[in-house]
């Protein structure tokens, strides 16, 4: 078919003669290629594959697919064979033979490629039957697994571009906002604003020109999911921009995303040129009167640069500073024209509404949270990766039966929503539903959806530290609340954790976190204050313990425990003394060991050496 696509019609043909070419019943063998399995090995894996492939002749017979994420990051490379759906974790080049010869070729299952229950220890075959899938509603993500992100060909053929062909055939722009009103979609990129009600604003406003930008700059500890989808399927993300782009009245639109992303940016340039190339960006798209054209830009790694006003400084080669709220950049926002910014996984969400209408989206969720939301599940979880459930779903649900609930047999602590500036939610509250409000009533927010996990192991003053300290270094400095409040909290902060504590700290920790939340110039510095304040509110009797009794009740802060070992349980195998970095175990092997406390710096590896429980930190 020759290129660009010149109307609808077009688009139809090309649609039905790639899905038609597509035979369903070939064996595909689709491989996370996504930057967390590339890490350990997907690469090479794919290539062992084309290379086996090639040598056996089998190209018409089987074909294997990079695809992006399928978010079990913790059980990669992983593969699925498809349409069988048979998944294999953690595969090796050396497996690559015998998955063609044994399971593609004599439909033969391999038992110790596939993934076990920890509890039950059965070994599961298809990748819907794993828990860590099988709880979820993968919506928005739910194509990485199958696509490849490189091919427009592999996206059309599954309903892509469909979305945007139904607006520009059946739609009015004010029809397509009143779709996404009622589908009750909210901004995925922490604030959760009604994105309908920010595109009709930015489509009323009066400017010479109007802008769209795709908000890539994910920069919280831990959390990848904008990441991923850029890098599995970036023609999604496109494609609700164009609609977004439609229904506002502009013609041009940004990605901005942050350099790190090497991959992301591989695959969206990759997808832009594409979308070019077919006729879904430039001049009269699809034969109609829009026009749209999309450039990438670049972020320099600045977390405060995920801030709306201050992206859009950035994107105009200004210092990322954030500018007062008054002022709104549906009216007011790139080079002081209307402008509408939504985030990767939101402008993702647009074209599934668009297909399936928003009344079918509205029964996902609860009354004020709609859809479906991504998180990234970290910390002390066994199973940890990118898991998208329905908004309503509760913590426990995603702790324990997504999650697979804490290693060793440990006893939950903690867990952190919504990045450095969400708040620590306690064991009480696991059946809290997770929706924008409910959050923020217990003292915590959705953010972009980081979720970090904490054990009985973890500090939870330390913790608070530890993100305040993020935060005072990713803070821009130009409002004295934020740059001045955030130093003086870690001050205070290290004091307690170090045992130089004072009764009245507590107090004043809390007065300096309201002062912040209430005169902070951008919501960097009006949410910095949530892990000391839902730790202070949860934990109160941990911050008691540091100042009062001297003492960290999780045994982890360094200035306050000290290392001994058990004459009465040490057996002399020597495990502490190989792991320890300053030379400050001694002793025989088969004889009591002894530990100088002097030397020891506290690293506690000496504590996870042993298993005789002979380590004790007091």
């Amino acid at each position: 078919m020759n290129l660009p696509l010149k109307n609808i019609s077009d688009l139809q043909t090309l649609r039905h003669l790639l899905q038609k070419s597509r035979n369903k019943n070939k064996p595909c063998i689709t491989i996370c290629a996504g930057t967390g399995c590339q890490a350990t090995g997907a690469s090479e894996v794919v290539e062992e594959f084309r290379k086996e492939i090639h040598h056996q002749s089998l190209k018409e017979r089987v074909e294997v697919r990079a695809t992006g994420c399928h978010g079990f990051c913790e059980r990669g490379p992983l593969l699925v064979l498809r349409p069988e759906m048979i998944c294999y974790t953690h595969v090796e080049t050396k497996d690559v033979r015998r998955i063609i010869q044994e399971t593609v070729l004599g439909g033969k299952v391999i038992e110790d490629l596939l993934y076990q229950h920890p509890e039950t220890e059965e070994r599961i075959i298809h990748e819907y039957d794993i828990p860590f899938y099988k709880f979820q509603q993968r919506l928005v993500f739910g194509a990485n697994g199958e696509i490849d992100p490189a091919s427009i060909e592999d996206y059309i053929a599954t309903g892509g571009y469909q979305a945007l062909e139904k607006v520009l055939t059946e739609m009015k722009p004010e029809e397509v906002i009143e779709t996404i009103k009622r589908a009750g979609l909210r901004g995925r990129g922490g604030g959760g604003f009604p994105t309908g009600a920010k595109w009709e604003a930015c489509r009323k406003a009066k400017g010479k020109e109007k802008f769209v930008i795709c908000n890539a700059d994910e920069g919280d500890p831990g959390a990848y999911m904008d990441r991923s989808l850029l890098e599995g399927n970036p023609h999604s993300v496109i494609e609700g921009m164009l609609i977004g782009a439609y229904a506002i009245g502009s013609e041009e639109g940004y990605v901005y995303v942050r350099n790190e992303y090497p991959l992301a940016l591989t695959h969206l340039g990759i997808a832009i040129e594409a979308a070019k190339k077919y006729g879904f960006l430039g001049k009269n798209i699809l034969g109609s009167p829009f026009n749209f054209i999309l450039k990438i830009n670049r972020g320099g790694g600045a977390f405060v640069c995920g801030e709306s006003t201050a992206l859009m400084a950035s994107l105009e080669g200004r210092v990322g500073e954030p500018r007062a709220k008054y002022i709104h950049t549906v009216e007011h926002g790139l080079w002081d024209q209307p402008t509408n910014l939504n985030n990767v996984e939101t402008w993702a969400n647009v074209p599934i509404i668009i297909n399936r209408g928003a009344d079918w989206y509205r029964s996902i969720g609860t009354e004020t949270s709609k859809g479906t939301k991504i998180f990234s599940l970290v910390g002390k979880i066994n199973h940890t990766g990118l898991v998208e459930v329905p908004m309503g779903i509760t913590l426990r649900e995603i702790v324990y039966q997504i999650g697979g609930g804490i290693p060793k047999g440990k006893r939950f602590k903690a867990i952190q929503t919504g990045g450095p500036s969400g708040g620590c939610l306690p064991e009480n509250l696991l059946d809290l539903p997770v929706d924008f409000d409910r959050l923020q009533e217990a003292g915590s927010m959705m953010g972009s959806g980081g979720m970090i996990v904490m054990d009985e192991d973890n500090c939870m003053v330390d913790m608070a530290r530890y993100f305040v300290k993020f935060l005072q270094e990713e803070s821009c400095g130009k409002c004295t609340p934020c740059r001045e409040g955030l130093q003086q909290m870690g001050e205070i902060l290290n004091r307690i954790c170090e045992g130089r504590g004072k009764e009245e700290d507590i107090e004043l920790l809390q007065d300096l976190s309201w002062v912040m939340v209430d005169t902070s110039l951008c919501g960097l510095g009006m949410t910095a204050p949530n892990p000391v304040l839902s730790t202070l509110r949860y934990f109160k009797d941990e911050y008691e313990a540091h100042i009062q009794e001297k003492k960290c009740p999780a045994k982890f802060c360094i200035e306050l425990i000290s290392l001994s070992i058990d004459p009465e349980k040490c057996t002399g195998c020597g495990a502490c003394l190989r792991v320890c970095p300053v030379e400050a175990i001694t002793g025989e092997k088969k004889k009591v060991h002894q530990l100088d406390g002097e030397k020891c710096v506290k690293c506690r590896a000496c504590y996870e050496a042993c298993k005789f429980d002979a380590v004790s930190i007091q």
